[in-house]
């Protein structure tokens, strides 16, 4: 018997040349608990995503990778509000996180975007801010030297690059370790 849904989002960009980089951790995360439940992603195209339903102890989880670029995710999302009624404090939201440490998974609620696009545009769309986020912290040395940037435009660029860059080979070994760590936290 299904007892109660949940939706976890993970934020990331599609295409092949965006995987396995530090903008794209919600769908690592997404793709981990998938593997772990059996589920099979397929697209939804009036969604505008790919969607995995699998199920836990009994409940019902409707798993989303957005195929919007991560600033653009509110789209998807604005259109699953229209066909669900559990939103909010059912919605989990996973994306990667420049103001928290790389190694660190943090689990929030109502809490602004902190100038995370992705999140802004996500806020937008619901006209609240009254759903979890699993933060996946990927602050460095590296982002440390490029906020200290003087110019604006040129470290606008190298944060771009920055987030959709690969993780260094120090990060991709604790990498699978951390991707188990956001899963559970996104599945409480």
């Amino acid at each position: 018997m299904v007892k109660k849904s949940k939706i976890i989002v993970g934020l990331g960009n599609p295409g092949k040349e965006y995987q396995n980089t530090r903008h794209n951790i919600g769908f690592a995360v997404l793709d981990d608990i998938n593997k772990q439940f059996g589920g099979e992603f397929e697209l939804d195209k009036k969604l505008g995503a790919e969607t995995s339903e699998i199920k836990m102890d009994g409940n019902k989880v409707l798993l989303v990778k957005p195929q919007t670029f991560v600033n653009n995710s509110g789209k998807s999302i604005k259109v699953l509000s229209s066909r669900s009624k559990v939103l909010g404090s059912n919605l989990v939201v996973i994306h990667d996180d420049l103001d928290v440490p790389f190694g660190k998974v943090k689990l929030s609620f109502g809490r602004s975007s902190a100038g995370h696009r992705g999140v802004e545009s996500i806020i937008r769309a619901l006209k609240t801010d009254k759903f979890f986020r699993v933060r996946f912290g990927t602050f460095d040395a590296k982002l440390a030297k490029i906020r200290k940037i003087k110019g604006k435009s040129k470290r606008i660029k190298e944060m771009n690059d920055f987030v959709i860059g690969p993780f260094t080979p120090a990060e991709k070994s604790k990498l699978n370790r951390l991707i188990k760590v956001a899963a559970e936290k996104a599945l409480q």
